[in-house]
C-alpha cells in the first residue's frame, strides 16, 4: 500500500470538503439572499462561531497541503537515509491530521448545537425569539411546526438545510482525518512505499521462486505480484 499516495488522496478530498464548508457557512449568514438579518443581528448565535469558516475550513486547509505533499516528499532522510526521512515525514502527517480532527469535531459540535436550537425568527406576536429551543430538536421531525416562523420566510429550511450540509461534512473530514492518522502511523511504521520498488521486488520473488520452489507455490506468487501491480497501476490512474 502507497501510503503517500493515499495521503495526497485524503488530502486532496480535504480541500474540497473545506471549500464547501466556507460556502455553507456564509451562506448562513444570507437568509433567502437577505443581509438585512445579518445587519440587524437577528441570526442564530452559532452562526457567529465561524464553525463552518474556521473549524472545517481553513483549518483543514492546513493538514490538506500537508497530505498533499507527502507523496513528493524529497525528504534525504537521517544520516543521507531517505527511506527514515520519509518515515518520519509520515509520522509527523498524524500531527497535521490531529488538527483536522479538531478542526472538524468543532464543526460538527457547532452544527449539531445549532441543529438543535433552530434559528431565531419572529413568530406570530412580532417578537424575535429562539421559537424551536424548548423542543430540543423534536421540531426537526415535526414540520408543520415550522410556519410558526414569519420572518425570515423559510428560514426553518434554509437553517436546517446549511447545518445539515456543515454536520455532515464536518463528519466526513472527521473520518478522514482518522483514517490519515492510521495511514501515517503504518506509513511510518512500515516504511514509505514506491511502485517502482514495488515491481522490483515482485520481480526478484518472482525469479528467486522459479529457481527454488515447485510450480505451484511459483504460480501463486507470480499471481499474488501481478494481482499488486495492477492494483497500484489502478490507483496511479484514478488517481
Amino acid at each position: 500500500m502507497c501510503y503517500g499516495k493515499c495521503a495526497r488522496c485524503i488530502g486532496l478530498s480535504l480541500v474540497g470538503l473545506a471549500v464547501l464548508c466556507i460556502v455553507a457557512n456564509i451562506l448562513l449568514y444570507f437568509p433567502n439572499g437577505e443581509t438585512k438579518f445579518a445587519s440587524e443581528n437577528h441570526l442564530s448565535r452559532f452562526v457567529w462561531f465561524f464553525s463552518g469558516i474556521i473549524g472545517g475550513g481553513l483549518l483543514m486547509l492546513l493538514p490538506a497541503f500537508v497530505f498533499i505533499g507527502l507523496e513528493q516528499d524529497d525528504c534525504c532522510g537521517c544520516c543521507g537515509h531517505e527511506n527514515c526521512g520519509k518515515r518520519c515525514s509520515m509520522l509527523s502527517s498524524v500531527l497535521a491530521a490531529l488538527i483536522g480532527i479538531a478542526g472538524s469535531g468543532y464543526c460538527v459540535i457547532v452544527a449539531a448545537l445549532g441543529l438543535a436550537e433552530g434559528p431565531i425568527c419572529m413568530d406570530y406576536l412580532g417578537q424575535w425569539n429562539y421559537t424551536f429551543a424548548s423542543t430540543e430538536g423534536q421540531y426537526l421531525l415535526d414540520t408543520s411546526t415550522w410556519s410558526q416562523c414569519i420572518e425570515p420566510q423559510h428560514v426553518v429550511e434554509w437553517n436546517v438545510s446549511l447545518f445539515s450540509i456543515l454536520l455532515a461534512l464536518g463528519g466526513i473530514e472527521f473520518i478522514l482525518c482518522l483514517i490519515q492518522v492510521i495511514n501515517g502511523i503504518l506509513g511510518g511504521i512500515c516504511g514509505y512505499c514506491c511502485f517502482r520498488q514495488q515491481v522490483r521486488i515482485c520481480v526478484k520473488i518472482n525469479m528467486t521462486a522459479k529457481r527454488t520452489t515447485p510450480r505451484q507455490n511459483h504460480n501463486f506468487s507470480l499471481f499474488h505480484c501481478n494481482l499488486y501491480i495492477l492494483l497500484v497501476s489502478i490507483c496511479k490512474t484514478l488517481y
